[in-house]
């Protein structure tokens, strides 16, 4: 099972806050979408000659 990217405790009290319940396999699916935005942001930051710090102009 890969790394768990998002703090659980913190969403799963947005979600309450919200008056729903999270299923288990919400966080693995946000984690991985979280995981996913990371990845492309490296990949467009590769492309740019020189720069080595993600910034939110690359999300």
């Amino acid at each position: 099972m890969a790394d768990i990217l998002v703090v659980t405790s913190k969403v799963k009290k947005v979600v309450k806050d919200a008056g729903f319940r999270t299923g288990a396999d919400y966080i693995v699916a946000l984690s991985n979408k979280v995981s996913e935005i990371v990845k492309a942001s490296i990949e467009k930051v590769k492309n740019e000659a020189g720069k080595k710090t993600l910034g939110q102009e690359d999300v």
